[in-house]
C-alpha cells in the first residue's frame, strides 16, 4: 500500500497495491498494521457505513464533535466521487482549507480522514456506492455542518449548479462563518 499525505496533516490517500491476471484482480483493502505503520498510531474502528447515490447528489459537509467525533477511512465500491475533507481542528496550520480527491472504483484508492475535519462527496458517476469505517460510533446529539456550497470554503464539486441534488439538510446547513464562531 502507499501512503501520500495530504498537504493537511494526518490526511491520506493510500493507494493499494493491485495484483492482476486472467482471473481479474486481488487487492488488500484494510489491513490494520499497514495503517497504524503509516498513521503512526492503531485506529480502531467501530461502524461500517455504506451509501448508494445517483449522479449529482452531495453529502455533505457533515462530522461529528466532542466525544463522539470520528475518524473516517472512505472509498468507493462502485462508480466515481470526489471526496472532500476540510480541516477544522482548532489552532491548525490548514484550518478552514479542504482537499478533493477523486475516489473511484477503478483506482481503488482510498482517504483516512482524522477527527476533526468536515467530510463530504459527490457523485459524479451515474450512480455510486460509497463505504467507510468511522472510529467512532454514531450520535445524532453530535452532528454538525456546514452548507456544501459555502462561499467561503469554495469546493470544486465537479457537478453543474442545475445537476445538484442536496438534502434539505445540507442546503440549510450553516455557514462556514457560523461554524467557526461558535
Amino acid at each position: 500500500m502507499k501512503a501520500i499525505e495530504t498537504k493537511l496533516k494526518g490526511c491520506f490517500i493510500l493507494e493499494p497495491n493491485i495484483i492482476e491476471d486472467s482471473r481479474g484482480y486481488f487487492f488488500e483493502s484494510y489491513n490494520e498494521n499497514k495503517l497504524e505503520e503509516i498513521l503512526g498510531f492503531k485506529p480502531i474502528f467501530v461502524q461500517d457505513n455504506q451509501s448508494n447515490s445517483s449522479y449529482g447528489v452531495i453529502r455533505g459537509l457533515h462530522m461529528q464533535t466532542g466525544e463522539y467525533a470520528q475518524a473516517k477511512l472512505v472509498r468507493v465500491l462502485e462508480g466515481d466521487v470526489i471526496d472532500v475533507a476540510v480541516d477544522v481542528r482548532a489552532g491548525s496550520e490548514t484550518y478552514g482549507q479542504s482537499i478533493e480527491v477523486r475516489l473511484s472504483a477503478d483506482n481503488k484508492r482510498q482517504l483516512f480522514i482524522p477527527r476533526g475535519f468536515l467530510h463530504g462527496f459527490s457523485v459524479i458517476s451515474e450512480k455510486a456506492t460509497f463505504f467507510y469505517k468511522c472510529d467512532n460510533s454514531y450520535n445524532k446529539a453530535s452532528e454538525d455542518g456546514v452548507n456544501p456550497l459555502d462561499e467561503e470554503i469554495i469546493i470544486d464539486w465537479q457537478i453543474p449548479a442545475g445537476k445538484m441534488i442536496i438534502s434539505e439538510k445540507d442546503q440549510y446547513a450553516q455557514s462556514f462563518k457560523m461554524f467557526k464562531n461558535k
